[in-house]
């Protein structure tokens, strides 16, 4: 690769990593600027940092004691407040997207040139960002023009000169070696003072940091700290004090006896039950086999009672129902004169063989006893382990989504991919407003407007590279995203690319129609 494509790729890199910095900003005060009054107000006072709270706090007493309305006043503030900051920021990006749409066109008209020798890469390369450098600072004044705080520093103004890279043809003896360094050196110190310029002008304007937007409840947070610290040391040991060496021997204790309770004799009951089942299984089967020999014995004394008090031959296949109804009855008869049926009738056989049944009875009800208690055994060592359960469970989720939580459009997580289709909303509104431009004769705003392009175009890029390579469709919808970066293309080409990225690639799809087979 050419040397000049590397230094092209820096001096884009830098642009765009200026232009999402000032994104983010714009993006915060735009949400500031949407807010309902009472967030704005909230702002104003306890979002600042401490200082501007003391101010607003002082504005607000002195305007009660004159009979003022201290709530519209701060409403009016942050209104300006928030207008100039979108302004500066608005502008500023309008700036940098026009230098990367700039830059853009010039590499797309010397394509050829910078392909060549490195030496004429470096040359042509130089005319490209004379070119684009010069346009910068044209549009940089312009915007200071219409806004004068822009570049004032300390009440003086601030010169923002970048310096000419030299343009010497190759074939000339003035071209050497130590020519091209300088000239390399100076795009480097061209974009240094732009990043300086940026820094100054826009360090009153960016957004917050957090510690400035949360500086109440980080002292808050602070104070509380300081008092659990004092209070902690004064029941410590330090001070001559045992109570936390208790609590800490209690808490062991505590969390011995769940572990214990809830966790290791729930599983280790679990486990020897799951093996006592095929350890117990001959037992089992002894227990069955004692059950049948009492059936086959009350079968065989109801048989031959039956035989013996009907007189007859009773076939073979005969119930044990019907066998005991011929007990049942005879038995009622005998109880008619119960002693002396007691001695000489058949009363005490009657009575023994429902003895038999009653066994038979009985060792069944223990087997089904036995069995159900075996069965359910698992379910009360379960039951002892929910809370340890729920825990685990509940720990799994939370680190489940902090692993998988959205890291913006870049994330793995339904607001992941709604942010990256927002993105591709971003980039067909600004083709289309490119377009509007472009045909209207506006080239300033429509090479602004292509910059933006260009700018959406690289987030979504990031945005879904990751995703797209994991399903395969990386190199396809790489081809397609450089589509929509060309400026030889039609708008309605263009377009067809936009609906194909929204249907047709997994990591770009809605949540609910992105089940789709990996390749």
């Amino acid at each position: 690769m050419p040397k000049a494509f590397v230094i092209l790729d820096d001096v884009v890199q830098h642009t765009l990593s200026d232009l999402h910095s000032i994104h983010k900003s714009l993006l915060f005060w735009q949400s500031k600027a949407e807010g309902t009054n009472s967030r704005k107000v909230y702002f104003m006072i306890f979002e600042r940092g401490p200082r501007a709270f003391a101010e607003v706090t002082y504005q607000t007493l002195t305007r009660l004691g004159s009979n003022g309305r201290p709530v519209q006043y701060i409403l009016h503030s942050a209104s300006d407040m928030v207008s100039t900051k979108l302004s500066v920021l608005t502008s500023m990006q309008n700036c940098l997207a026009a230098f990367l749409a700039e830059v853009h066109s010039e590499v797309d008209k010397c394509r050829e040139g910078l392909m060549e020798s490195s030496d004429k890469s470096l040359h042509t390369l130089f005319i490209v960002l004379n070119t684009a450098f010069s346009k910068l600072e044209v549009s940089l004044r312009n915007v200071g023009e219409v806004q004068n705080e822009l570049f004032t520093h300390d009440g003086n103004s601030y010169e923002l000169l970048f310096r000419e890279l030299p343009e010497v043809d190759v074939e000339s003896s003035q071209w050497t070696e130590a020519l091209s360094t300088d000239g390399i050196n100076l795009i480097y110190q061209n974009l240094q003072k732009l990043d300086d310029f940026l820094s100054l002008q826009l360090s009153s304007h960016k957004r917050p940091k957090k510690l400035t937007i949360y500086w109440l409840p980080y002292t808050c947070g602070a104070l509380g700290l300081s008092v659990c610290s004092l209070w902690l040391l004064r029941h410590s040991s330090l001070m001559g004090s045992s109570d936390i060496d208790n609590w800490i021997q209690d808490a062991k204790e505590s969390v011995a006896g769940f572990w214990d309770e809830h966790v290791e004799k729930p599983i280790i009951s679990i486990r020897d039950e799951l093996f006592e089942t095929f350890k117990q299984r001959d037992k089992g089967v002894m227990e069955k086999q004692e059950v049948q020999l009492t059936e086959d014995s009350l079968r065989r004394m109801l048989l031959a009672f039956c035989e013996q008090t009907s007189g007859r031959k009773l076939p073979e296949d005969v119930s044990v129902e019907a066998m005991l109804e011929i007990l049942t009855k005879r038995y009622e008869n005998e109880l008619v004169h119960p002693l002396q049926n007691l001695f000489s009738g058949e009363l005490a056989r009657a009575m023994l063989i429902q003895i038999q049944k009653l066994k038979l009875d009985l060792e069944s009800g223990l087997l089904e006893m036995d069995q159900i208690l075996r069965a359910n055994a698992i379910n009360f060592a379960v039951l002892a382990a929910l809370p340890a359960f729920g825990l685990s469970l509940l720990l799994l989720m939370l680190v489940r989504a902090w692993a998988l939580r959205d890291h913006g459009a870049e994330g793995r997580g339904n607001i992941a991919r709604c942010q990256r289709r927002l993105l591709l909303v971003d980039v067909e509104r600004r083709l289309m407003e490119f377009q509007y431009c472009r045909d209207n004769g506006m080239e300033e705003e429509a090479r602004c407007k292509f910059g933006l392009v260009l700018y959406t175009l690289d987030r979504l890029c990031k945005a879904v590279e990751s995703h797209a390579k994991e399903t395969g469709e990386w190199l396809s919808l790489r081809e397609d995203i450089f589509d929509l970066a060309k400026l030889d293309m039609g708008m309605s080409d263009k377009l067809i690319v936009v609906s194909r990225l929204k249907w047709m690639y997994n990591c770009l799809l809605p949540y609910s129609s992105s089940r789709l087979p990996r390749l």
